[in-house]
């Protein structure tokens, strides 16, 4: 008997940690963001549904080309996440568009929040990521090919060739954050100290001040 009731016990644990899982799914058909309320935990409060319009769930930025002429790197993002479409909060999904100039880069980078997809609209790109163990996982994609970089992995894309080239990017987050290498350690505000960033990439504090002087720091 007791051994049954403890069978019976385990099942009623089982199920009602399967309801709680479940339970974590979105109990509305949306949550357009309010993005007028400063409040952010995890996401963004919901606008009131009353108020929802097709809008929220709109953004014709991605359709043309972004300007790279005054890019440093020779490349644009033009990103579509929920900052620009409040209708993807609690979606955990999100769009961008990058362009590169002839000879362009997306520098190394990651995002912490998110896996990331690229769909190559235009051109042919060399792009790659990192493993935490060191190794380069790389290749030439051409129009129509996609290319998976892993959450939270540095990865980066360059246009080697002579004529522009774009892609669409999709992430598994509504707002995946990036991280750029060189602004991040060099930029940084209040800054890393010199000696610090020196003994770390094995050169003298003057390379670090030199480094330092081209990415001004964050505001």
């Amino acid at each position: 008997m007791a051994t049954s009731m403890i069978h019976v016990l385990a099942t009623f644990m089982l199920v009602a940690a399967h309801t709680a899982i479940a339970d974590t799914n979105m109990l509305q058909d949306f949550c357009v963001a309010d993005l007028s309320n400063g409040v952010k935990v995890n996401g963004y409060p919901c606008k009131d549904p009353t108020k929802v319009t097709p809008e929220d769930f709109y953004f014709i930025g991605l359709a043309n080309a972004a300007a790279t002429a005054n890019s440093s790197m020779g490349s644009a993002v033009t990103g579509a996440n929920v900052e620009k479409v409040p209708g993807l909060n609690t979606l955990g999904v999100s769009i961008s568009r990058i362009d590169y100039a002839p000879g362009g880069l997306n520098p190394p980078h990651l995002h912490p929040r998110a896996s990331e997809a690229i769909f190559v609209l235009e051109g042919r790109l060399f792009v790659g990521f990192l493993t935490t163990t060191g190794k380069l996982i790389s290749k030439y994609v051409n129009k129509g090919d996609v290319f998976v970089f892993p959450k939270a992995l540095l990865h980066f894309q360059q246009n080697p060739n002579k004529a522009p080239a774009s892609v669409i990017a999709a992430f598994d987050s509504q707002l995946p954050g990036t991280q750029v290498v060189g602004p991040s350690l060099f930029g940084a505000n209040p800054p890393i100290p010199d000696e610090l960033l020196a003994k770390a990439f094995g050169v003298g504090a003057p390379d670090i001040q030199k480094i330092k002087g081209k990415f001004p720091p964050k505001k």
